[in-house]
């Protein structure tokens, strides 16, 4: 494929932030190219797929190409077995989506949008002249390319190797680092119609395991856990334990392997002339490392602020900041609350979980919220209850 020499916009990594962020400034008539590194977009998978429907549906209406289950509620599992249900009508539906496709349908609508897009594009590199970011450097089928731009996107996860190259402060602290793996199984036995976390030190220390449904009998089932707390035993070796338990004759399809950071976000996620989004900026949810919806309206408000500063030919950092503002605002707040929840809830012993669902057990599952979860967990926090009851009531 031919590409031009010069884009207001490029974006490197064609996930949801990326390609969020493309759709959106491209939808405000930015000439826009997203280089993405795999063969095709939205592989390889490294995600549970769930989101809820509220949170999709401020997007984009749902649509049965890719979406494989909807969801009437969540189970959370004790230590001990005990379990407690959470009910769509008190906590909304859920989805389970075909990542893979919804990735694709995203940058599709970018690419109707006027958005180009190049896959097998490998960005290794950033141009610069006199200190400033002007071009991304990159390989394509092995042939060494560059391309000119005024604003790089850095859409490319975790590990984010357009924020080191721009100088910012990507580094994670090692509580801050989920390790995951996940299979999809087949001939799963298991209440469908629901979301299933499964909570244990034996089971996920610092994490939890989860089973979300793509049909009557597959699953994905997967795992986090925190390196931290493992003693020596990688993610892997506490799934394959776990479905060794609870589920011994399912069939394996696939396997994938990550991480998540599950810190707060970025202190700078701007510089001249470049943008941090999604992963890349930190801006996944803490407790649940579950970002989808998150990273959905940061490339929103990315997108937005991108195409202004093309229209005001602004790509200062000082101009770039109101996207730092902005999602602060929305998200960074409630971030930084459910930070310091996380770093209480996973600390917790197997007794006090096992404590915890008899308590959630006595409030009738249509009142069962996650505010009101969270709310239990850290009822001896009185000064984080006030906390929590001003992010999510006022």
């Amino acid at each position: 494929m031919k590409i031009k020499n010069f884009y207001d916009i490029v974006v490197v990594g064609s996930g949801p932030a990326g390609g969020m962020t493309a759709l959106t400034a491209a939808k405000n008539s930015a000439s826009v190219l997203i280089l993405e590194r795999d063969r095709e977009i939205g592989i390889p998978v490294r995600c549970a797929e769930g989101i809820s429907l509220v949170s999709l549906s401020k997007f984009f209406e749902p649509d049965g190409k890719w979406i494989s289950k909807y969801i009437e509620g969540a189970k959370l599992y004790a230590p001990n077995g005990e379990s407690c249900v959470m009910v769509a009508s008190a906590i909304g539906k859920g989805v389970i989506l075909e990542r893979r496709l919804f990735d694709s349908y995203i940058c599709k609508l970018a690419a109707e949008n006027g958005a180009e897009i190049l896959t097998k594009a490998d960005a290794y590199d950033l141009i610069k002249e006199n200190g400033k970011i002007c071009g991304v450097k990159f390989r394509h089928f092995n042939e060494e390319r560059i391309v000119r731009t005024n604003l790089v996107i850095g859409a490319d996860g975790p590990e984010s190797r357009i924020g080191r190259l721009a100088g910012l402060e990507t580094s994670l602290q090692i509580s801050d680092i989920e390790s995951s793996a996940q299979y999809v199984l087949a001939d799963i036995k298991i209440e469908h119609q629901f979301s299933h976390f499964f909570f244990g030190n034996k089971i996920a220390p610092g994490g939890y395991a989860w089973v979300f449904p793509k049909g009557k009998n597959i699953a994905n089932v997967g795992i986090g856990v925190r390196a931290d707390k493992c003693n020596g035993k990688n993610a892997k070796e506490f799934l394959d334990e776990f479905i060794s338990d609870k589920f011994p004759d399912a069939k394996m399809i696939s396997f994938i392997a990550g991480c998540a950071p599950t810190g707060i976000t970025l202190k700078k996620i701007t510089a001249d002339n470049i943008i941090l989004v999604g992963d890349a900026a930190r801006q996944v949810n803490p407790v649940s490392g579950g970002g989808l919806s998150n990273v959905l309206l940061a490339g929103k408000i990315a997108g937005e602020i991108a195409a202004e500063a093309v229209k005001k030919n602004n790509f200062s950092d000082k101009f770039l900041k109101k996207y730092h503002k902005i999602w602060m605002k929305e998200k960074g707040k409630q971030q930084k609350l459910l930070h310091k929840l996380k770093e209480i809830f996973f600390d917790f012993s197997d007794e006090e979980l096992n404590d915890l669902t008899k308590r959630l057990n006595k409030i009738p599952k249509e009142k069962l919220t996650l505010f009101q979860l969270l709310k239990t967990a850290i009822k001896g926090y009185p000064a984080l209850v006030r906390e929590l009851i001003k992010a999510y009531i006022i």
